[in-house]
């Protein structure tokens, strides 16, 4: 099934921010472009507002005149449903409400041709409901995009239970012949983005709670150790705390409460409170006239210590034995101890410890270190440390790090620290995903990366580091924390097995 002709028009009933933009996206590939709203006088406010955008890529040389006044020819205002019966396809972009969705649909059925596409830019609502009231359902599909349209890549097709096949595949190729990047889902709470990037929010609010560091520098950890390109404290008040907030507990009652999905009460209490972010000038940061943004936490100026001695290889982490060295700092190897763990011994016999789930406080003299995408690009690295461990070894473990060119944030004893379990539990989200159906790996990788900007796809991500190591920190902290919330999944489980055929003769 190929994608919809260029000279078939194509409708978008609601004229808002993502109408408009899902209309402009449409008109630019060639399509005519129809533009619908309940509210009078809107579609042709709408219209305008469009042509004002195309003005603007044409100074900005994106688009030629010739092209722009084609484009302007190909636009038209529908003062009625009625006016879309030669639609090949409508796009909806009205009020996330299940009703007044069915109901739209229900009316448009009755318009169009039996061969016309029907799509809902639903991001919150389950596509199946929403079709499950037509008499064709199988022409029925999500094509979920991204704000702002025009510039976003990705769109989510998504197919609900009864999708025909051919349906979605149209939707996919269509999207892709308007110069979009398309990944195929399921119909599942949250699709593959809003479902799987749920930790990236969740951890930063619980490590917070928990008193473990202040947003300032959860969101510097995540940023300058992660390789996130925002923290999820100044993230969700650029989306806005209570679109945020929505869309997490919508996800979270579409799953029946699932515990990975519960809610943050500290954002609650946010929302309640009328702090939003941005627009209202106040959220987890003060974006008032001269507010200052508070600074993250970092560690003074320490001496690094002379020597370090590597028991075991780093895991991830091995990369800093070069870097030790690199900086003048000796690395001795204890080779009794060439498989016992992810450590460093340091001068003062305290050891540094590759972030694994565990607490300091559990053990003599232990500073753990956080995950980064990339310890030689990373320019803050976290320590987390307990009432036991001594100051000498937290300096020495400071000064280390600081020899390498790196700030440093010490933390409070949180299990898993920021990077590692946010990174483990994407990880372990996408992969159920893929096992229960909802995307393939590459599709999942592809969201993440162009949907919320993530460094890698967690898939990737998995592959990269050893083999296991998600599932044994997520085991670790579901140790410490058994309320399930961090309980690893099956499908987890399964890429983290050892190959049964490994050592067979």
């Amino acid at each position: 099934m190929t994608a919809i002709d260029l000279s078939s028009p194509v409708a978008v009933v609601g004229t808002g921010t993502m109408g408009q933009g899902i209309a402009q996206v449409a008109l630019v590939a060639g399509h005519p472009v129809r533009l619908y709203d309940s509210v009078a006088g809107r579609a042709r406010d709408a219209a305008e507002a469009i042509g004002a955008r195309l003005d603007r890529l044409v100074e900005k040389g994106r688009l030629d005149g010739a092209g722009r006044d084609a484009a302007r020819a190909r636009l038209r205002p529908a003062d009625s449903l009625a006016e879309l019966a030669d639609c090949a396809l409508v796009v909806e972009a009205v009020l996330e409400r299940l009703d007044v969705k069915q109901q739209l649909f229900g009316e448009l059925e009755e318009i169009v041709a039996e061969d016309c596409l029907l799509a809902t830019n639903t991001s919150s609502l389950s596509v199946t409901a929403i079709g499950g009231s037509l008499r064709h359902p199988g022409r029925f599909v999500g094509l979920h995009f991204f704000n702002p349209a025009p510039l976003l890549p990705l769109v989510e097709v998504v197919s609900g239970f009864a999708t025909d096949v051919t349906s979605a595949t149209r939707a996919y190729e269509t999207a892709r012949a308007w110069g979009k990047t398309p990944v195929a889902c399921a119909d599942t709470p949250g699709f593959i983005v809003n479902r799987i990037a749920r930790p990236f929010y969740a951890e930063a609010f619980a490590v917070h709670e928990a008193q473990g560091a202040d947003p300032a520098t959860i969101d510097a950890v995540l940023r300058e150790c992660g390789g996130f390109r925002m923290g999820a404290f100044e993230l969700t008040d650029l989306i806005g705390q209570d679109v945020n907030e929505s869309v997490t507990h919508s996800v979270w009652q579409a799953f029946f409460q699932d515990v990975r999905f519960t809610p943050s009460l500290s954002q609650r209490r946010l929302v309640e409170s009328g702090r939003l972010g941005r627009k209202t000038g106040r959220g987890w940061y003060d974006y008032g006239e001269g507010a200052e943004r508070p600074a993250p936490h970092t560690a003074d100026k320490e001496q690094p210590p002379a020597y370090v001695v590597a028991e075991g290889g780093l895991g991830p982490a091995a990369e800093l034995l070069t870097m030790i060295r690199e900086a003048g700092i000796q690395v001795r190897a204890d080779a009794e101890d060439e498989d016992s763990g992810s450590r460093l011994v340091l001068p003062s016999g305290g050891q540094l410890v590759l972030a694994d789930g565990q607490t300091s406080v559990e053990f003599r003299d232990v500073v753990y270190f956080d995950l980064a995408l990339d310890y030689r690009t990373a320019t803050r690295i976290a320590l987390s440390a307990s009432q036991d461990t001594s100051a000498r070894t937290l300096a020495e473990a400071v000064g280390l790090f600081q020899a390498l060119g790196k700030d440093v944030s010490v933390i409070g004893d949180v299990p898993g620290m920021i990077v590692a379990r946010t990174v483990a539990r994407i990880i372990d989200l996408a992969h159920d995903a893929v096992a229960k159906g909802v995307a393939t790996e590459e599709d999942v990788d592809t969201a993440m990366r162009l949907g919320v900007n993530y460094p890698l796809g967690p898939c990737e991500w998995n592959r990269r580091l050893p083999r296991g190591w998600a599932y044994d920190l997520l085991d670790e902290v579901h140790e410490r924390d058994p309320s399930g919330r961090y309980a690893p999944s099956l499908a987890l489980y399964r890429h983290s097995s050892t190959d049964p055929r490994e050592g067979i003769a």
